[in-house]
């Protein structure tokens, strides 16, 4: 039988080459997904001047997944969920997020602390395709500009600030607004709020004071402000800053309007000794649910967290156990065949949620932003009370 010229055999090499390809394409894994189990981890502050809330937050994540686990998983596979201490510095929020994408090889990072971090980390995860999901803290960089790798779960600082000075303004006649804010990406955006909308209402911040995160000294900060008139200090600050700042007012008799925002937003804040923060104003994306709220499922959430790490739950703590589950959600609406792409259409496919908290949240193509919505409230006996019961927006 004569021998087939060579050329005739092309098509069906070819042809072959061509199957094999697909086949090979098709059985690429899914960077952090195996049949049994999705890797997801967190880069946060575990020790440094914001590790209350990052502790807290990290925690209930765990026990979210935990309890899913329990109950068989996502889909049948189970969350592998790893944490590492960013400290609340940028060199080390890189270092830990290196590892958390080349060694743990993550699917999705949840919850990273910090604006200065996150904006730091963001380009490695998204070279890698890794999604940054609903990170803790505030910031307009959280979600704009669009990234479909983006997802951000709250009223951004800015808007949280535009809402917090039209209120002072309008409702109780304040006209002289000061800033004191940490001089990073964080206190810079509460910032930018309060100089919009004081621009906005026809007038301009009087005066302004800068610091580091882990300054201690702010009695020349707020003699700069107290001579400057204000009577009314917005506050770009988190937990540590905020306590020393109130404090030191204190110290120099100055009744002035202080006002936070989700930063400061903490149990930690509105129970320091004394009641030297009595009165101090927080703006916050969702409302804190304390342990004795008359709802089952909120009682059941603090009964559980306290069992496992032995306190209640913070403000902190509560968004995180909504971030899990928001997420829980994704993934399961993604299917079986979990990628990066089919998880981010089910999570775009997240409409009008309520956690058990009552905070809602809603995404969308190209809409990444969960919500708008910030609340003001304000220190009263060593809790925080709302001030207004609707939901301040922007």
């Amino acid at each position: 039988m004569p021998l087939k010229p060579v050329w005739s055999w092309l098509p069906v090499f070819a042809g072959g080459l061509l199957m094999a390809a697909s086949m090979a394409k098709a059985a690429d894994p899914v960077r952090g997904v195996t049949d049994t189990e999705i890797i997801i981890g967190t880069d946060t502050d575990l020790s440094g001047v914001t590790a209350v809330q990052g502790v807290n937050n990290s925690d209930a994540i765990r026990m979210a997944f935990d309890e899913a686990n329990e109950k068989g998983g996502v889909n049948g596979r189970k969350i592998k969920y790893i944490v590492e201490d960013s400290q609340y510095t940028v060199p080390r929020a890189v270092q830990a997020m290196n590892k958390l994408l080349n060694n743990d090889g993550i699917f999705l990072a949840l919850d990273d602390g910090g604006t200065p971090m996150n904006d730091a980390n963001m380009p490695a995860q998204f070279a890698k395709n890794v999604p940054n999901m609903f990170p803790l803290t505030s910031a307009r960089s959280m979600y704009e500009p669009y990234n479909r790798l983006k997802f951000g779960q709250f009223a951004s600082y800015y808007d949280q600030m535009r809402s917090a000075v039209k209120y002072f303004a309008q409702s109780k006649g304040r006209k002289a607004f000061c800033v004191s804010y940490q001089d990073s990406d964080f206190g810079k955006d509460v910032l930018a709020g309060v100089v919009a909308e004081t621009e906005a209402l026809g007038m301009k911040v009087v005066a302004t004071t800068a610091h580091r995160p882990t300054d201690t000294d702010f009695n020349g900060a707020l003699e700069k402000l107290h001579d400057a008139g204000c009577d009314v200090v917005m506050m770009g600050t988190i937990v540590r800053d905020t306590n020393i700042i109130i404090q030191t007012a204190h110290k120099m008799a100055w009744n002035v309007d202080l006002v936070g925002q989700f930063a400061s937003y903490d149990t930690s804040v509105a129970t320091l000794p004394g009641g030297a923060t009595e009165g101090f104003y927080c703006m916050t994306p969702a409302l804190y649910a304390y342990p004795d709220d008359p709802r089952p499922a909120v009682q059941e959430f603090a009964k559980k967290y306290k069992a496992r790490f032995g306190r209640d739950p913070n403000f902190h703590g509560e968004v995180g156990y909504t971030a899990a589950q928001v997420v829980l959600l994704g993934l399961k609406n993604a299917g079986k065949d979990l990628s990066v792409d089919s998880f981010i259409k089910a999570m775009e496919n997240i409409h009008d949620y309520t956690d058990i908290f009552g905070s809602e949240l809603s995404f969308g193509p190209e809409q990444h932003h969960g919500s708008t919505r910030s609340f003001l409230t304000v220190v009263k006996d060593g809790r925080w009370v709302p001030v207004e019961q609707s939901a301040l927006g922007y």
